[in-house]
This record gives C-alpha cells, sequence and structure tokens, in this order.
C-alpha cells in the first residue's frame, strides 16, 4: 500500500520552462489564484496581466494560490501589445490558447527546446482580444466533446501548461 508523501518527500526537481503566461484581462480571483499556483507548478517563467489589474489582496485569490503569488514572478501592463513586440524581438513565440479557424489541438504541440513561448489565455466571457490575437503567430485549442464549447480559463491553462512542459521536457532530455 502506497503512503502519500509530504512536500518535501517528493523528490521533485525545481525546473523553470521559458514560457510565459499572458493574461488578457483575466479577472475572477479564484481564477487568478489558480493560475498562480499552475505557473509555480509547471515551472512557469512569469505572468503578465494585461487590462484589469488582479486584486492581489483579495481573501480568495490568496487562498486560492496558496502563497505562489508571493514566489511566482509577475507584472501588469494595461496595453500588451508593446510588451509581446518587444518579447518577439526576444525570439519569443506567441500562442494563443482560443478556439480559431486556423487552431490546432493542444496535443499537437510540437515546439524545440530552444523556443520561447508567451501562452495567451484570454477573459473568462470573451476570451482573447481580436487586437491580440491577430499577432499570434500560433493557435491551439482543448478538443471538446461535450454540447460545450469552452471551459474554464484556470483549467484550460493548466492543461495546456502539461502538454506544453511535457514536450518541452522531452527535447531537454534528449
Amino acid at each position: 500500500m502506497s503512503e502519500q508523501l509530504s512536500h518535501n518527500e517528493t523528490g521533485f526537481q525545481k525546473k523553470c520552462f521559458p514560457i510565459i503566461l499572458l493574461l488578457d484581462n483575466v479577472t475572477g480571483e479564484a481564477n487568478i489564484g489558480s493560475l498562480f499556483r499552475m505557473a509555480d507548478a509547471f515551472g512557469i517563467e512569469k505572468i503578465i496581466f494585461s487590462g484589469t489589474r488582479p486584486n492581489l489582496n483579495s481573501n480568495r485569490l490568496k487562498r486560492t494560490a496558496r502563497n505562489t503569488h508571493n514566489t511566482v514572478d509577475f507584472e501588469f501592463v494595461e496595453n500588451p501589445l508593446p510588451q509581446i513586440e518587444s518579447l518577439k524581438k526576444e525570439n519569443y513565440r506567441t500562442i494563443s490558447l482560443e478556439i480559431t479557424s486556423g487552431s490546432q489541438p493542444i496535443q499537437n504541440f510540437r515546439e524545440k527546446i530552444s523556443d520561447k513561448i508567451i501562452l495567451v489565455a484570454g477573459n473568462e466571457r470573451h476570451g482573447i482580444s481580436h487586437e491580440i490575437l491577430k499577432i499570434c503567430d500560433l493557435s491551439f485549442h482543448i478538443e471538446m466533446f461535450g454540447e460545450n464549447s469552452s471551459m474554464n480559463v484556470a483549467q484550460s491553462v493548466g492543461i495546456a501548461f502539461y502538454e506544453i512542459t511535457k514536450t518541452l521536457n522531452k527535447f531537454h532530455k534528449k
């Protein structure tokens, strides 16, 4: 019979992936807390908030984040377009997490370890703005098999982090 391990007993190796999560006007405090926690769990470089400044004093955000809002690097920009252009000059590729006419399933993600990534996720109700979507290099979506065609932003980002870091980790081990 297996026993549950504590955080100190897992043996997980800390790793940082060249991934920046850009949140386009994500406002839900529980979502933001979850996104901090996932960014920490998957070794994401940084979160960039744009549009609406997150309320980091929210008790709901703090409870959900479980202190990761104090350990994950983040910044806020009102208009993300200049930030995206600047990061593209540093060889970041911009990937939207959105169902579009040209998006591919996220499990088809195949990038090289040298690629630096900006993963863009959008507002809980309206998704990614048209201005940001049109400058993204690639679009990926999560295949869904039920009636609904959308998923909670925090869960979708968690799935994308898993697929992307799994692929980058394979390249890193070669």
